[in-house]
């Protein structure tokens, strides 16, 4: 028992219509920040790609090598480091790409 197609699809229509129309402004706003998004997300990818192999090629080797580290760390710790790794340099990386774009394109109204 769910709501018929057609007033689903009448109520949906209805709710996109919009009593405020934007600005091109406004939407010149919005498509600047998905592109802030976008490249965040872009420059977080290559920083985790880079941070996962620059962790995993030393973790592995030490556990291979290292008596200490072959005794204590088991694959699930080996995996939380480098993921880990990985996720702390997605984050910092999309976050600080992010807040720049931003501040590039802040605009600032001089005349008050």
């Amino acid at each position: 028992m769910g709501i018929p197609s057609e007033m689903r699809n009448t109520w949906l229509n209805k709710r996109r219509e919009s009593l405020w129309i934007t600005s091109p402004a406004e939407e010149e706003k919005i498509r600047r920040s998905r592109e802030c998004t976008r490249e965040g997300v872009r420059a977080g990818a290559k920083a985790a790609a880079i941070a996962c192999v620059a962790s995993a090629i030393p973790t592995l080797t030490a556990v291979r090598t290292i008596p200490w580290a072959k005794a204590n760390l088991n694959y699930t710790a080996q995996a939380l480091i480098i993921s880990g790794a990985s996720i702390a340099a997605y984050f910092i990386t999309a976050d600080k790409t992010i807040l720049e774009c931003a501040r590039r394109n802040t605009q600032y109204d001089k005349s008050a």
